[in-house]
């Protein structure tokens, strides 16, 4: 039986195989949706990370003539996690403005002070921002978006090769995408917003036209129930909004890649 024999040339381009993915996967997992959440331990994001750099790592084309510690490897090292957290930040932002739509909509309503501790962000949000999160995760999860996402990380590996410069349309299109998702997150709230602004405006005339009347004693349980009333009401538009919205976001997630190569210099 003859010994196996290693050498400095195989060690390195194994290492440099697996090195590559793995920046990109470990920006990847630090902003994607549900493996991003801090309520996944540390020891299962590494063992994430890890099994999608042994799957995909032979299917990477490795750069040849860079190397790891050079200022050129250095600068290739900084580009794989930016376009890993991009990608994962794309999707992300989404749940973010389903947070902030939350948000809008209870302190209209008066739910402001209705807050519960979420452990992604270690800070007090409002209930119904929670709830508005748990409905996208459902539907995110429903539309199979984790392996669309995963699909297009994947995907990247070919569209944007290792050590590839990306354009000014790359960081152009993940600003962009945040202010237009933002916008849309404020669009699903806002016929609530609207109803309720109503509701205030009509006890705002209550008031002037008989003062006798106390309705700061049943003001806020009219403006609550109107609020539950209009939640109720309107949640099947507000789930084909969240839906549409990220659907948006996986399509935004193609186009960055696609931005990506066509930005190249």
């Amino acid at each position: 039986m003859q010994p196996l024999t290693l050498n400095a040339a195989d060690v390195s381009m194994w290492v440099s195989r697996m090195w590559w993915p793995t920046l990109r996967i470990s920006g990847f997992v630090l902003t994607a949706p549900a493996a991003s959440e801090m309520v996944v331990p540390r020891l299962v994001k590494i063992v994430l990370i890890l099994a999608l750099s042994f799957l995909l790592g032979p299917l990477v084309e490795a750069p040849t003539g860079l190397s790891i510690f050079s200022a050129a490897g250095m600068l290739a090292a900084v580009l794989e996690l930016l376009i890993g957290v991009s990608i994962g930040m794309v999707v992300q932002l989404t749940f973010e403005a389903l947070v902030f739509a939350g948000q809008s909509i209870s302190l209209t309503m008066g739910l402001g002070f209705a807050t519960l501790v979420d452990p992604q962000r270690g800070a007090q949000v409002p209930v119904l921002g929670q709830m508005f999160m748990i409905f996208g995760t459902l539907i995110y999860l429903s539309l199979n978006g984790h392996l669309m996402l995963l699909g297009a990380l994947a995907e990247s590996f070919h569209t944007l090769p290792i050590g590839a410069h990306i354009g000014q349309d790359f960081l152009l299109s993940v600003v962009l995408w945040g202010a237009r998702v933002f916008d849309t997150g404020l669009l699903i709230a806002l016929p609530a917003v609207i109803a309720l602004v109503i509701v205030n405006l009509a006890l705002g005339v209550v008031t002037r036209a008989a003062p006798q009347l106390n309705l700061f004693g049943i003001g806020f349980t009219i403006t609550l129930l109107s609020g539950f009333f209009v939640l109720l009401s309107g949640l099947d538009g507000i789930l084909s909004g969240i839906a549409a919205l990220i659907n948006s976001a996986l399509m935004a997630v193609s186009d960055l890649i696609g931005a990506s190569v066509a930005g190249a210099p």
